[in-house]
């Protein structure tokens, strides 16, 4: 593997673990509505899971609503008994032809709580970037003890791969940052 090959596959394994971190993000619910809160919600449609946004046209009316339109009206109690089986918390309203999710302004308690699984979720991601630093690191050091590259490409590859991780991490808080204060606007 050369040394290009490397930092690339390095930065492409950071980029994902910090994409994961941002869908994550996408489904903890700040009050204002969102599809992302329901649409990866697995639902039983005719004896298959089905993930609720490929059964249902999904949009938000208001800041405050989100509205979900099945295709199939037969889905509609299938739809209604996942949200209630979930937890996200919000009682769906069924009129016969479409659910209404009012979502709630959050209580400062639950978004205390919603906060923490942000800072968790995000430690979570900064040690899947701290792996991938960790295995770049020892490809290198392997590379150098098989005389594939010189022992300054070694440090040199190495501050490269720790000012990669650095500038993940930041952006890892970064993101963090916007999620909690999100969370904290009322």
């Amino acid at each position: 593997m050369s040394i290009s090959d490397l930092m690339d596959e390095l930065e492409e394994k950071m980029m994902n673990a910090e994409e994961a971190m941002k869908h994550d993000f996408m489904a903890i619910r700040t009050g204002k509505a969102s599809t992302a809160l329901v649409e990866n919600l697995q639902v039983e449609y005719y004896g298959t899971m089905s993930r609720l946004k490929d059964i249902a046209g999904l949009s938000t009316p208001d800041p405050r609503t989100i509205a979900i339109q099945p295709w199939d009206k037969s889905a509609l109690s299938a739809i209604e008994k996942a949200i209630i089986n979930s937890s996200i918390g919000i009682s769906p309203v069924n009129d016969g032809k479409i659910i209404r999710l009012p979502v709630p302004p959050l209580t400062e308690e639950r978004r205390m709580q919603l906060a923490k699984q942000v800072k968790a979720r995000c430690e979570e991601a900064k040690v899947s970037i701290r792996n991938i630093r960790r295995d770049g690191n020892e490809a290198v050091k392997k590379a150098e003890k098989d005389s594939e590259i010189t022992e300054d490409d070694r440090k040199s590859m190495l501050e490269d791969i720790q000012k990669l991780t650095d500038d993940y991490i930041k952006q890892l808080d970064a993101v963090a940052a916007d999620k909690e204060k999100d969370l904290m606007t009322v």
